[in-house]
């Protein structure tokens, strides 16, 4: 746990400008000898317990994730390995924020077409690690955490996913991005002496186009559902500033009490957030059965998605 004290003490900033900014009060950080991976399987095992299954049912794994262990092989490999479900195939997907939208989507397609029957989704990160120390706007934002769900067929036409929309915009590829360590800057003495393997962003960009965004999001997947905004009982956003969800919910001109948060003790978990948030509106009784609840974010490329889910 990293509090907003720690990190003032540390930057020379206050607490309420920690606050003010983000929203967010403390964070989760990953242990120095913990891995994306190590936070990918304890968020596996707990949906795996809570499912009632072995691994050994599980046909695929797919892990959502901007901050992989290594660059080769994937981080799904290495939980399946781990997890011993030795008949599930296993891949990566980056999408950033968006990657648990863009794996829900891969995860249905899959069942849809019969290539796999269960499906384990988990959105791990462990941001922290690509964060400049001395970047206050950066450190105070991001966490680390993972969350996961199984997916499975079902005969019920009240089926839990009911729409699931994506979309990506490349001209915002520079807006957020960590500049080195991939094949156009390989790591090297320079990239490291000018913190080039640190994420990088213009704030007030990705803020326009995040809010902007956000909205078109929000009421496009409420229309395609022909849902009105009073009709849908929660809406999970990426959780990525309290301030910028605010913001969001007022031009949609819906409450925010149709707004699950809990980045205030989370921080910003990237591509981790939603089903991190998502498990615990349903723990915390948040979330009842019956419930109609958008999912929806927008991350780094850009990239985008929503689904609108019926909570079972």
């Amino acid at each position: 746990m990293l509090c907003n004290e720690q990190l003032a003490h540390r930057l020379g900033i206050s607490r309420d400008w920690i606050v003010r900014r983000t929203g967010i009060h403390q964070r989760h950080i990953a242990a120095p000898d913990q891995a994306t991976s190590d936070l990918a399987i304890a968020a596996a095992r707990q949906a795996i317990e809570s499912a009632g299954i072995t691994p050994s049912e599980i046909d695929l794994i797919i892990v959502a994730t901007s901050s992989p262990d290594v660059l080769i092989p994937s981080t799904a490999c290495r939980v399946q390995q781990r997890l011993q479900a030795a008949s599930a195939a296993a891949f990566d997907l980056n999408a950033a924020c968006s990657g648990f939208l863009y794996g829900l989507a891969s995860a249905a397609a899959s069942i849809q077409s019969g290539q796999a029957k269960t499906v384990l989704l988990i959105a791990s990160e462990t941001r922290s690690r690509f964060i400049n120390p001395k970047d206050p706007n950066a450190a105070v934002l991001y966490g680390d955490g993972a969350g996961a769900i199984l997916l499975t067929h079902c005969e019920n036409p009240r089926r839990s996913v009911l729409h699931i929309s994506l979309g990506a915009d490349g001209r915002g590829w520079e807006v957020l991005s960590i500049p080195a360590g991939g094949s156009r800057q390989p790591p090297s003495f320079q990239t490291v002496e000018h913190a080039l393997h640190f994420i990088r962003w213009d704030s007030s960009c990705l803020i326009r186009s995040v809010t902007r965004g956000m909205v078109h999001l929000i009421f496009d997947t409420l229309d395609q559902n022909d849902i009105s905004p009073e009709e849908v009982d929660m809406i999970i956003p990426h959780q990525m500033n309290l301030r910028i969800i605010k913001s969001i919910a007022e031009q949609a001109g819906i409450g925010m009490n149709k707004f699950f948060t809990n980045l205030q003790h989370c921080g910003n978990t990237s591509a981790a957030s939603i089903p991190i948030a998502l498990d615990e509106a349903f723990r915390t009784g948040q979330m009842r059965p019956g419930y109609r609840v958008l999912l929806v974010a927008f991350g780094a490329g850009f990239t985008w998605g929503a689904a609108m889910i019926h909570w079972q």
